[in-house]
């Protein structure tokens, strides 16, 4: 019904840069809320970035400055522009949408996620 693919994932230095994108395909009405989650091996996952259909945004404090989420919504794609990328941003992002499939159902979504890793 629906899928979220994530790409853009990799290896880069300190400092590098990355952009991940996450894609909607299926059959739905629309889409809410887009995010951006990360797990690190050994940790809980973690809120990176959501936006709002209307493009309101909030990020996680340790990412503020650093990342930048957006959306097309014409595309019904969501993307995290990640910079001055830390080692501490070694992690499997997810992508996550809130979808309405018709006008009385809203279901949550995630992709199956893409490695980013940051090396010293």
């Amino acid at each position: 019904q629906v899928q979220l693919a994530e790409s853009g994932g990799g290896l880069v230095q300190a400092g590098g840069s990355l952009r991940l994108s996450c894609a909607a395909s299926g059959r739905f009405l629309s889409i809410n809320l887009m995010a951006w989650y990360r797990q690190a091996p050994g940790k809980q996952r973690e809120l990176v970035a959501v936006i709002t259909s209307g493009g309101s945004t909030n990020y996680a404090d340790s990412v503020k400055g650093r990342f930048t989420i957006s959306r097309d919504n014409a595309k019904n794609m969501v993307y995290l522009q990640m910079n001055s990328l830390k080692p501490e941003d070694t992690a499997v992002y997810y992508c996550n949408a809130d979808v309405d499939r018709d006008f009385r159902i809203r279901v949550a979504y995630w992709g199956q996620g893409t490695q980013v890793t940051v090396s010293s």
